[in-house]
């Protein structure tokens, strides 16, 4: 049976990779006209493109594994501040 890859990952990955996914993630929204529907997946392929390419270069598996949640994170950011504001502006009325 072959063990579970080790993830090396800390604080700074998170707080680097998940505002660097959802900032690269609005400006492609601004400057690409795509459906809402695929703005998840633009996120995750966002993510797993800077698992790969910056983050964890030399652990394919690990880097996966990271930058789905790196994607994943980005859209729970953007859902939740949105909804925050939107929650926030409804109040004021």
């Amino acid at each position: 049976m072959e063990p579970f890859p080790v993830i090396h990952t800390n604080f700074w990955d998170s707080v680097i990779a998940v505002p660097a996914v959802l900032i690269a993630t609005q400006f492609i929204k601004i400057l690409l006209p795509i459906p809402r529907v695929l703005i998840p997946t633009v996120a995750n392929i966002l993510g797993l493109a800077f698992a790969l390419f910056i983050a964890h270069r030399f652990n394919f598996w690990g880097a996966v594994f990271m930058g789905f949640f790196y994607g994943n994170a980005a859209v729970g950011v953007y859902a939740s501040l949105k909804t925050s504001l939107k929650t926030y502006r409804d109040s004021e009325n």
